[in-house]
């Protein structure tokens, strides 16, 4: 990696934390030179806009996300399995950024006012739907998840159960919802499973 690179890189890094925290609109490029020590043309020789920094900013934020979330869950054998470790990894696993969720920040904040913020969003979340709802598909392909399940719908609740306890949980600054959001889809993924006979 060049120095350019290495540059551009650190910049991303130490602009993601902001703009999650803060959100595009409240993120000032004020606030990024504060925290890469760069000058203005430092950060606009990498950037051609604040709008591309946050968009970077927000992929590398969501990678690193996603990422610890997944952590060991190819080693896991069947789909039920595998979806509760998804479910305990998301409410187990420590905040890798400061201020949540970056996925959830950045549709908050980009759900109005900035479409390619917005489009990068929904491309995540379709990523991670899909994600999910590969691994019912294939419980159901495999006999271990019952054939009237609907993936989408299975993918779509986990995550929407997921974000909105974590939202929960940050507000009240506890980890009742979470918590109850775990124990909720275990049941609700014990009932999709197909009962050995």
């Amino acid at each position: 990696m060049s120095k350019g690179d290495l540059t551009r890189q650190r910049i991303i890094e130490e602009a993601a934390p902001i703009f999650n925290q803060r959100g595009f609109a409240g993120c000032s490029m004020q606030d990024v030179l504060d925290a890469t020590g760069l000058e203005k043309g430092g950060v606009y020789r990498h950037f051609a806009s604040k709008e591309e920094l946050a968009a970077e900013a927000f992929q590398y934020a969501w990678t690193r996300v996603s990422k610890a979330r997944r952590e060991g869950q190819d080693a896991i054998p069947g789909a039920v399995d595998k979806l509760k470790y998804s479910v305990r990894r998301f409410a187990e696993t420590p905040g890798v950024f400061p201020g949540g969720c970056p996925l959830m920040n950045t549709a908050i904040d980009a759900d109005d006012g900035n479409p390619v913020l917005r489009d990068l969003v929904c491309a995540a979340m379709k990523s991670w739907k899909a994600r999910l709802a590969s691994i019912v598909a294939d419980g159901i392909a495999n006999g271990e998840i019952r054939e009237d399940v609907e993936p989408r719908r299975i993918a779509n609740s986990m995550i929407a159960m997921l974000e909105g306890a974590l939202m929960i949980s940050r507000l009240e600054g506890n980890r009742t919802a979470i918590e109850d959001a775990r124990k909720t889809l275990e049941l609700t993924l014990n009932k999709i499973a197909v009962v050995a006979s």
